[in-house]
Protein backbone atom coordinates (compact mmCIF):
# COMPACT_ATOMS: atom_id res chain seq x y z
CA UNK A 1 0.00 0.00 0.00
CA UNK A 2 3.33 2.48 -0.18
CA UNK A 3 3.03 2.51 -3.94
CA UNK A 4 2.12 5.79 -5.06
CA UNK A 5 -1.70 5.86 -5.90
CA UNK A 6 -2.44 6.34 -9.29
CA UNK A 7 -4.46 9.51 -8.60
CA UNK A 8 -0.73 10.71 -7.80
CA UNK A 9 0.77 8.75 -10.34
CA UNK A 10 0.70 11.55 -13.47
CA UNK A 11 1.28 14.50 -11.56
CA UNK A 12 4.97 16.04 -11.12
CA UNK A 13 6.03 13.90 -7.93
CA UNK A 14 6.23 15.42 -4.03
CA UNK A 15 8.81 14.15 -2.04
CA UNK A 16 6.74 12.28 1.12
CA UNK A 17 8.41 14.60 3.29
CA UNK A 18 6.69 18.09 1.27
CA UNK A 19 3.31 16.38 1.07
CA UNK A 20 0.71 18.19 3.09
CA UNK A 21 -1.45 15.71 4.29
CA UNK A 22 -5.11 15.94 5.91
CA UNK A 23 -5.25 13.85 9.06
CA UNK A 24 -8.92 12.74 9.20
CA UNK A 25 -10.06 10.90 13.04
CA UNK A 26 -13.24 9.73 12.78
CA UNK A 27 -15.19 8.57 15.91
CA UNK A 28 -18.85 7.44 17.09
CA UNK A 29 -19.39 11.16 18.47
CA UNK A 30 -17.17 13.27 16.57
CA UNK A 31 -15.02 13.40 13.63
CA UNK A 32 -11.47 15.47 13.88
CA UNK A 33 -9.41 17.19 11.03
CA UNK A 34 -6.03 18.42 11.52
CA UNK A 35 -3.16 19.40 8.66
CA UNK A 36 0.49 18.43 8.81
CA UNK A 37 1.90 21.69 7.89
CA UNK A 38 0.45 22.90 11.47
CA UNK A 39 -3.15 23.86 11.76
CA UNK A 40 -5.62 24.47 14.56
CA UNK A 41 -7.88 20.78 15.28
CA UNK A 42 -11.34 21.02 13.78
CA UNK A 43 -14.28 19.15 14.73
CA UNK A 44 -17.45 18.31 13.29
CA UNK A 45 -20.18 16.19 15.06
CA UNK A 46 -20.66 12.86 13.73
CA UNK A 47 -22.83 9.99 15.60
CA UNK A 48 -25.66 7.80 14.11
CA UNK A 49 -27.20 10.07 11.28
CA UNK A 50 -23.86 10.35 9.40
CA UNK A 51 -23.46 8.68 6.92
CA UNK A 52 -20.27 8.08 4.63
CA UNK A 53 -21.16 10.79 1.86
CA UNK A 54 -22.54 12.92 4.89
CA UNK A 55 -18.61 13.20 6.43
CA UNK A 56 -17.69 13.66 3.19
CA UNK A 57 -18.93 16.95 3.32
CA UNK A 58 -18.99 17.72 6.64
CA UNK A 59 -14.97 17.66 6.49
CA UNK A 60 -15.03 19.60 2.94
CA UNK A 61 -16.99 22.21 4.70
CA UNK A 62 -14.55 21.96 7.88
CA UNK A 63 -11.17 22.39 5.58
CA UNK A 64 -12.88 24.76 3.00
CA UNK A 65 -9.88 27.08 3.46
CA UNK A 66 -7.25 24.45 4.00
CA UNK A 67 -4.92 23.05 1.01
CA UNK A 68 -3.77 19.50 1.24
CA UNK A 69 -2.38 17.09 -0.78
CA UNK A 70 -3.66 13.79 0.41
CA UNK A 71 -5.51 12.39 3.27
CA UNK A 72 -4.82 10.12 6.01
CA UNK A 73 -8.07 8.09 7.57
CA UNK A 74 -8.84 6.20 10.84
CA UNK A 75 -12.14 4.20 9.95
CA UNK A 76 -14.03 2.27 13.36
CA UNK A 77 -13.97 -0.87 11.68
CA UNK A 78 -12.26 -3.41 9.67
CA UNK A 79 -10.48 -1.98 6.08
CA UNK A 80 -10.10 -4.06 3.18
CA UNK A 81 -8.27 -2.99 0.00
CA UNK A 82 -8.29 0.76 0.99
CA UNK A 83 -12.34 0.84 1.73
CA UNK A 84 -14.24 -0.42 4.73
CA UNK A 85 -15.34 -3.48 4.90
CA UNK A 86 -17.91 -3.41 7.10
CA UNK A 87 -20.74 -1.08 8.19
CA UNK A 88 -19.73 0.74 11.53
CA UNK A 89 -21.37 0.23 14.91
CA UNK A 90 -21.70 3.98 15.81
CA UNK A 91 -22.59 5.91 12.46
CA UNK A 92 -24.87 5.93 10.03
CA UNK A 93 -25.42 3.56 6.98
CA UNK A 94 -23.60 3.59 3.65
CA UNK A 95 -19.87 3.18 4.71
CA UNK A 96 -19.02 -0.37 3.14
CA UNK A 97 -16.65 -0.41 0.04
CA UNK A 98 -17.28 3.42 -0.18
CA UNK A 99 -14.70 5.33 -2.24
CA UNK A 100 -12.85 7.99 -0.40
CA UNK A 101 -10.57 9.16 -2.89
CA UNK A 102 -13.52 9.42 -5.61
CA UNK A 103 -15.43 11.82 -3.39
CA UNK A 104 -12.72 14.06 -1.75
CA UNK A 105 -11.29 14.26 -5.16
CA UNK A 106 -7.44 13.78 -3.44
CA UNK A 107 -5.46 10.13 -2.77
CA UNK A 108 -6.62 8.85 0.89
CA UNK A 109 -5.02 5.82 2.71
CA UNK A 110 -7.38 4.51 4.48
CA UNK A 111 -7.06 2.07 7.73
CA UNK A 112 -8.45 1.05 11.16
CA UNK A 113 -8.53 3.90 14.00
CA UNK A 114 -6.68 1.55 15.97
CA UNK A 115 -3.83 1.31 13.39
CA UNK A 116 -4.19 4.75 12.94
CA UNK A 117 -3.33 5.34 16.76
CA UNK A 118 -0.74 2.56 16.81
CA UNK A 119 1.20 4.14 14.15
CA UNK A 120 1.13 7.74 15.63
CA UNK A 121 2.56 5.91 19.00
CA UNK A 122 4.94 3.84 17.39
CA UNK A 123 8.90 4.12 17.80
CA UNK A 124 10.08 0.65 16.82
CA UNK A 125 10.61 -2.81 17.75
CA UNK A 126 7.38 -4.74 17.96
CA UNK A 127 4.84 -2.60 19.58
CA UNK A 128 0.99 -4.07 20.71
CA UNK A 129 -1.53 -1.05 21.27
CA UNK A 130 -4.76 -1.30 22.99
CA UNK A 131 -7.27 1.10 22.85
CA UNK A 132 -9.56 1.39 25.98
CA UNK A 133 -12.23 3.35 25.03
CA UNK A 134 -16.48 2.79 24.56
CA UNK A 135 -14.80 -0.81 22.87
CA UNK A 136 -11.50 -2.03 22.74
CA UNK A 137 -9.31 -1.54 20.08
CA UNK A 138 -6.12 -3.20 19.14
CA UNK A 139 -3.29 -2.87 16.46
CA UNK A 140 0.59 -4.19 16.77
CA UNK A 141 3.10 -2.99 14.48
CA UNK A 142 5.77 -5.54 13.86
CA UNK A 143 9.42 -4.04 13.01
CA UNK A 144 7.25 -1.67 10.70
CA UNK A 145 4.58 -3.91 9.66
CA UNK A 146 1.29 -2.89 10.68
CA UNK A 147 -0.89 -5.16 11.63
CA UNK A 148 -4.70 -4.40 12.20
CA UNK A 149 -6.29 -6.95 14.72
CA UNK A 150 -9.43 -7.62 16.37
CA UNK A 151 -8.92 -8.80 19.75
CA UNK A 152 -12.08 -7.75 21.36
CA UNK A 153 -14.30 -10.21 21.03
CA UNK A 154 -11.76 -12.79 21.95
CA UNK A 155 -13.83 -15.59 24.73
CA UNK A 156 -12.01 -14.21 28.14
CA UNK A 157 -14.38 -16.27 30.64
CA UNK A 158 -17.86 -17.64 30.60
CA UNK A 159 -19.45 -15.85 28.14
CA UNK A 160 -17.69 -12.79 28.28
CA UNK A 161 -15.07 -11.51 26.03
CA UNK A 162 -11.81 -9.07 26.48
CA UNK A 163 -14.17 -6.22 25.44
CA UNK A 164 -16.66 -7.38 27.91
CA UNK A 165 -15.07 -6.57 30.69
CA UNK A 166 -12.14 -3.76 29.65
CA UNK A 167 -14.37 -1.58 27.35
CA UNK A 168 -17.46 0.90 28.49
CA UNK A 169 -19.80 -1.91 29.50
CA UNK A 170 -17.22 -3.57 31.89
CA UNK A 171 -16.62 -0.25 33.44
CA UNK A 172 -20.42 0.16 33.68
CA UNK A 173 -20.83 -2.74 35.32
CA UNK A 174 -18.01 -3.68 37.27
CA UNK A 175 -16.64 -0.26 38.84
CA UNK A 176 -13.37 1.41 38.36
CA UNK A 177 -11.70 -0.86 40.57
CA UNK A 178 -12.83 -4.30 39.35
CA UNK A 179 -12.48 -2.76 35.73
CA UNK A 180 -8.58 -1.43 36.52
CA UNK A 181 -7.97 -5.46 37.68
CA UNK A 182 -9.46 -6.66 34.43
CA UNK A 183 -7.48 -4.17 32.39
CA UNK A 184 -4.05 -5.37 34.16
CA UNK A 185 -5.23 -9.17 33.29
CA UNK A 186 -6.37 -8.70 29.93
CA UNK A 187 -2.97 -6.81 28.93
CA UNK A 188 -1.28 -9.42 30.93
CA UNK A 189 -2.78 -12.40 28.76
CA UNK A 190 -2.48 -10.56 25.73
CA UNK A 191 1.50 -9.67 26.05
CA UNK A 192 1.96 -13.38 26.65
CA UNK A 193 1.01 -14.22 23.66
CA UNK A 194 1.97 -11.28 21.31
CA UNK A 195 5.09 -10.82 23.08
CA UNK A 196 5.97 -7.17 22.14
CA UNK A 197 8.82 -5.39 23.29
CA UNK A 198 6.36 -2.73 24.62
CA UNK A 199 2.25 -1.92 24.76
CA UNK A 200 0.73 1.47 24.12
CA UNK A 201 -2.52 1.92 26.15
CA UNK A 202 -4.41 4.69 24.73
CA UNK A 203 -8.36 5.64 23.91
CA UNK A 204 -10.65 7.76 26.49
CA UNK A 205 -10.23 5.43 29.16
CA UNK A 206 -6.45 5.37 29.92
CA UNK A 207 -6.86 8.05 32.32
CA UNK A 208 -8.96 6.03 34.62
CA UNK A 209 -6.23 4.06 35.33
CA UNK A 210 -4.46 5.07 39.05
CA UNK A 211 -1.31 3.23 37.12
CA UNK A 212 -0.21 0.84 33.93
CA UNK A 213 0.78 -2.37 33.50
CA UNK A 214 3.97 -4.04 33.46
CA UNK A 215 5.90 -3.29 30.16
CA UNK A 216 3.12 -0.32 29.34
CA UNK A 217 3.32 3.57 28.12
CA UNK A 218 0.34 5.50 27.96
CA UNK A 219 -1.13 6.93 24.39
CA UNK A 220 -2.61 10.02 23.60
CA UNK A 221 -5.90 10.57 21.53
CA UNK A 222 -4.25 13.21 19.51
CA UNK A 223 -1.11 10.46 17.71
CA UNK A 224 -4.34 9.82 15.76
CA UNK A 225 -3.54 12.43 13.84
CA UNK A 226 0.37 11.94 14.02
CA UNK A 227 -0.75 8.48 12.78
CA UNK A 228 -2.52 10.15 10.08
CA UNK A 229 0.50 12.14 8.67
CA UNK A 230 2.61 9.11 9.04
CA UNK A 231 0.58 7.05 6.32
CA UNK A 232 1.74 9.11 3.79
CA UNK A 233 5.40 10.36 5.33
CA UNK A 234 7.01 7.80 7.04
CA UNK A 235 8.22 5.48 4.10
CA UNK A 236 9.81 3.02 6.86
CA UNK A 237 6.16 2.03 7.69
CA UNK A 238 4.26 -1.12 5.66
CA UNK A 239 0.63 -1.33 6.00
Amino acid sequence: MNEKPESLAHTTPIAPKDLVVLAIDLGGSHVKTRLSSGSDRRAAVSGVAMSAQKMVEAVKELTADWRYDVIGMGYPGPVTDNRPAAEPHNLGAGWKDFDFSAAFGKPVRLVNDAVLQAIGSYEDGNMLFIGLGTGLGSAMIVKHVCLPMELAHLPYKKDETFEDLVGERGLVKYGKKKWRKSVEKVVGRLQAALLPHETVIGGGNVDKLEKLPDGCRAGDNENAFLGGFRLWKDESLRF
